[in-house]
């Protein structure tokens, strides 16, 4: 049988994890009959003996076919050995498509050995089929093999002629009492999509005795593996993602309700621990803080894309950023400048797939749009989504129990549980919060324990997300200030950084802004972080910075304090120098803010430095923020501003080069100047630029009320 038939066989079946390998070349008769009884005998010493939980039978029978190889391959071996006559060149090629199929068996056996038992059970009828190609290709290599040919014994051409009349009849075998077992499993998904929770006594019977899963150590491991098959088959999947994702549900349900919540350990997840995973998943989930791919930015915003869309001339942009491009008048692609044919947008699915699945490998919220041209879910993919939401909403009453009730160790567990259950989705994130749990939450955040008080503070994050629950954090009396304590004084880096992190997410409301800022120690806590954190606490730190400072209220707060001067050191960190300059050109829109700015020796040279190196949006940030320290700092501060070296230079490229926005505020900037003694010796060449680029203002209004400084920010908040 052809190579590629071989492949082809495997691909309709998606085959687990295959890697290619070629067939050997150039090796002698007796090199090649070596070879090909070393791998039987490989394959039979590691297998033979292996107690294999599902495809008992299929295992069995392949290896034993294997056994009648060997004792051919070792009986030729020998006789070659013995100056036996060369191998008909037919018996060569069998050889070399035996060497393949020996290979394919052993990656079957392997994944049947270490795949976890549940998956096993749903890839029941699946594998069964590896198992019956694999067997209908030993039979038509055992038809072309020439058996007449070779010299074998009498016995040992007894044993293949044997083998070769089974492997004809041999038919699809599909384990009975296995597939009773799935169809069990898809039971419980049912009821649970009909609103019932399975009689407790069904689920032990199932998990306990008929699985042999006995612990909760087990039981999450089987939990892990199905989460792995979600994210590593990238959607290519039989069940599909959306019935996996039921049943991890029930089984983390199960978990609990079986094996309560005492552990021998509960350790603290870390960022450079990677779980090693034997068998076949090979790639690992990436760590927390993670750099976004080129391909699933907008050429645009630089965002992670949303809802992508196609243009006309083939490029890709997130919709809003190409449909804002198109408000303004445009009618060119932005990234090819080629005229756009018509103005349709053709929403890229396969991209945004992609993102989604980038996204729940790296625990980043990803919430897709609403789109009206989505396909409606069919009976069979709403089925699970329900069944999800009820096994999650059972497992969240049993969580919050033992938050309420349970022991300190069952308390760590229970917040570690509802952390991980808070990563994704509205529903889950709004249940939780119905159960009760925020307050249990609130008094963990105070904890001795390291464990409990991190998953505390990151569960209160992924809480936060959902707006509803950001009243119900602010309102629980306690609450805010136990995050602040956290955020000064947590017992783990990672704690402080996602307290952090929490401020920011709640102070998206724009009245908790000055409540935020009004809780002792908060704003200092940031701006400390932000000083020495770790480049994922720097980032945090400066985003809720950012968020408050949107707050006219809070610029004398964050003055007293030290985070005016936290920012203008950070305008030297390549991570958070965008977000920096944003705040500070927030806070300079008042006199006492740009006063405070001015005296920092560093800021007008942070600020140029970023005009010169900054991204798109740095640059932006950087002139608007340098335009209005001029217009609220006096004179004082406008001379600073003109006599830093290469200023001259730096906003002309950016009348030429900048983004719309920072094009404006050059001309601003360019504008003020001029109105200043002197400044056609400083900047002559400006007046050309201008012209260009200032006519985004109408020639009857001040000038000084023309551009918005407000500072369209895009920044997401990350669930861990």
């Amino acid at each position: 049988m052809a190579t590629a038939a071989i492949f082809s066989s495997l691909r309709r079946r998606r085959s687990p994890s295959l890697e290619a390998f070629l067939a050997p070349v150039d090796l002698t008769q007796v090199a090649l009959l070596q070879t090909l009884a070393a791998v039987s005998s490989e394959l039979i010493s590691c297998f033979s003996d292996k107690p294999f939980f599902f495809q008992r039978r299929n295992s069995r029978s392949l290896i034993r076919k294997i056994e009648i190889f060997l004792v051919m391959l070792e009986y030729l071996r020998d006789s070659g050995s013995r100056s036996m006559p060369n191998l008909p060149s037919t018996a060569i090629l069998c050889f070399k498509e035996l060497y393949l199929l020996l290979y394919r068996s052993k990656i079957l056996l392997d994944y049947c050995a270490q795949s976890s038992k549940l998956w096993l059970l749903l890839q029941n009828h699946s594998i069964s089929g590896h198992f019956h190609d694999l067997n209908q290709e030993i039979s038509t290599l055992l038809d072309v093999f020439p058996i007449n040919d070779v010299g074998l014994s009498d016995d040992v051409r007894e044993q293949v002629e044997l083998l070769q009349k089974h492997a004809r009849k041999a038919k699809l075998y599909v384990d009975k009492s296995d597939e009773n077992l799935r169809l069990r499993f898809f039971s419980f998904l049912n009821e649970f999509d009909n609103g019932r929770i399975p009689n407790h006594v069904d689920i032990r019977l199932f998990f306990v005795e008929r699985l042999g899963i006995r612990d909760a150590k087990s039981c999450r491991s089987e939990i892990e593996f199905l989460e792995e098959q979600i994210v590593n088959h990238e959607g290519d999947i039989e069940p599909t993602a959306c019935v996996l994702n039921g049943f991890v549900a029930i089984t983390r349900y199960c978990r609990f309700l079986l094996f309560g919540f005492e552990e021998d350990e509960v350790q603290l997840p870390s960022r450079k621990q990677k779980k090693p995973r034997k068998g076949l998943i090979t790639r690992e989930i990436a760590d927390t803080f993670v750099t976004i791919p080129k391909d699933f930015c907008c050429p645009i915003s630089l965002d992670l894309m949303t809802d992508p869309v196609i243009i006309s001339t083939g490029q890709t942009y997130d919709r809003s950023s190409i449909v804002r491009w198109l408000e303004e008048g445009h009618c060119t692609c932005p990234k090819t400048g080629q005229m756009l044919i018509h103005t349709r947008l053709v929403p890229n699915r396969a991209l945004r797939n992609l993102i989604m699945q980038w996204c729940t490998a790296h625990s980043v919220p990803y919430d897709p749009p609403e789109a009206a041209d989505a396909p409606a879910e069919s009976f069979a993919e709403a089925l699970p989504i329900k069944a999800a939401t009820e096994a999650n909403r059972a497992t969240t009453t049993l969580l919050v129990q033992h938050l309420a009730n349970g022991s300190q160790g069952a308390q760590a567990i229970a917040a570690r549980e509802i952390r991980l259950l808070a990563k994704t989705g509205k529903k889950n994130r709004a249940f939780i919060a119905e159960a009760g749990a925020i307050p249990h939450l609130c008094k963990l955040l105070s904890s001795s324990n390291p464990v409990a008080q991190e998953n505390s503070v990151t569960a209160m994050l992924n809480l936060s997300i959902y707006d509803k629950n950001k009243s119900l954090i602010m309102d629980e009396d306690g609450c805010l200030r136990s995050i602040v304590e956290v955020l000064r004084l947590g017992l783990t880096t990672e704690a402080r950084e996602n307290a952090a992190a929490t401020l920011f997410s709640l102070s998206a409301v724009h009245d908790y802004k000055k409540r935020i800022a009004d809780q002792g120690g908060a704003i200092e806590a940031l701006a400390g972080l932000l000083r020495v954190g770790t480049p994922r606490g720097k980032k945090d730190a400066v985003t809720a910075l950012f968020n408050l400072s949107t707050h006219s209220d809070n610029y004398a707060r964050m003055i007293e304090v030290g985070a005016v001067t936290a920012l203008v050191g950070a305008l030297g960190n390549e991570g958070v120098a965008e977000e920096a300059a944003g705040a500070l050109a927030l806070i300079v829109r008042q006199p006492i803010g740009a006063e405070a700015v001015g005296k920092e020796e560093m800021a007008v040279a942070g600020l140029i430095t970023m005009m010169r190196c900054g991204t798109a949006r740095g640059k932006e940030n950087a002139v608007a923020a340098l335009l209005e320290l001029c217009r609220s700092g006096g004179a004082a501060a406008t001379e600073r501003v003109l006599g830093a070296p290469a200023l001259a230079g730096l906003l002309q490229t950016l009348l030429f080069t900048g983004t719309k926005r920072a094009r404006r505020k050059a001309a601003s900037l360019a504008r003020v100047f001029q109105r200043c003694e002197n400044a056609s010796l400083h900047f002559g060449g400006l007046g050309v630029g201008y012209a260009l680029a200032g006519n985004s203002t109408p020639p009857n209004r001040d000038p000084r009320f023309t551009d918005d400084v407000s500072m369209p920010m895009s920044i997401s908040v990350q669930v861990l």
